[in-house]
Formats: C-alpha cells, structure tokens, sequence
C-alpha cells in the first residue's frame, strides 16, 4: 500500500466531474490496490473520508471512517462506495464546521441535510443500499460533492465564517465571540 499525493484546490481534477467505474473493473487487482492505497492516504492524513478525484483519479469512488479511539462502539467504521447515489431526506439543512484534505488548514460554515440515502456498490461490488445521518451524513455529501467537480467553498452561504484552522480553533475556545450566526433560510 501506499500513501498518495492528495491534489489542492486549482488542481482540475477538483472540478471535473468523475466517471462511472464498470462493475467489472471492482474486482481487479489494480483497483482493489487503488481502494487500499485512498483508505491508507486517508488515514495518513487524518481525515474522515477521501473521494478519488482528491489523488488524481477521475473515478466515482470515495472512502470514509470516523474512529473514536477511547470508543469503538461510537463512530463510524470504514466504508468504500463505488459509484454512488446520494439523495437527501427530509429535514432542515443543518449548518456545521467542515474541511477539506485538498484544501488545507481552511474550516468554514457549510449547509448540508441532516439524511441522506446512498445507494452504490462496496469494495467487493455488492450492492449497498443505507441511510446515513448526522455526521456520517455530511462526510457522505462531502465526499459526493467531489465527484460532481463540487468543494464545500462552493457549498457555503457565508464567506464570512471561512476561517483557518489554528484561528477557527482560537474562536470555539474563547467561546465564539463575536461570530456572526449563519443566514437564516
């Protein structure tokens, strides 16, 4: 295994819409070696998930896992999802603080639904067919996003709340003041 070069925002690959992967391609060896190679790039970026085209692949494909190390009962484990569909459920968006692995040390205010059904193939080309909330929702649309040339910059409502990631880190612990809440709907 090995650990990719994640590209950065400028990079075409993060606005060119991503291919299908035929089904008979899952079982490949090249392409299991290229699932593995994202899920070890991934882990060593500490990320929560990571779409093919962020490492130059122009495939609809993306990984994600969300480990909470003190319990392995909470968090969410790994998933691989070829060729996904993604389709919101009903509630209100939900506002929450989001990155990017291509676009580091940024943090900003992004609008996603608190549901979503995804439906695709898994690592061995099964079909998978799942509701995903809360967290593993907005990681799951995140991911999706990259797929359709879409990053969560273009996702926000607000410039206002894009922050670096050391200041946005000063901001929640001095309690958030002075933050201007996010537009209503």
């Amino acid at each position: 295994m090995s650990v990719l070069p994640i590209v950065r925002l400028g990079h075409p690959a993060l606005r060119t819409p991503a291919e299908p992967v035929a089904p008979m391609r899952v079982a490949e060896r090249a392409f299991q070696r290229l699932l593995e190679d994202m899920v070890e790039t991934m882990r060593a970026a500490e990320g929560v998930g990571l779409a093919a085209p962020q490492v130059g692949f122009g495939l609809q494909l993306f990984v994600y896992e969300a480990l909470e190390p003190d319990d392995p009962d909470r968090g969410i484990p790994l998933r691989v999802v070829i060729n996904p569909m993604v389709e919101p459920l009903p509630g209100e968006l939900v506002y929450d603080w989001e990155g990017c692995l291509s676009i580091p040390d940024l943090r900003g205010l992004v609008p996603r639904h608190p549901s979503v059904r995804v439906r695709g193939l898994d690592r061995a080309g099964g079909a998978l067919d799942y509701v995903a909330r809360g967290f593993e929702a907005r990681i799951v649309q995140h991911e999706f996003d990259h797929l359709n040339g879409v990053v969560f910059l273009d996702r926000m409502r607000d410039l206002q709340s894009l922050a670096f990631y050391d200041e946005w880190e000063r901001f929640l612990a001095e309690g958030g003041a002075g933050h201007r809440a996010a537009p209503a709907e």
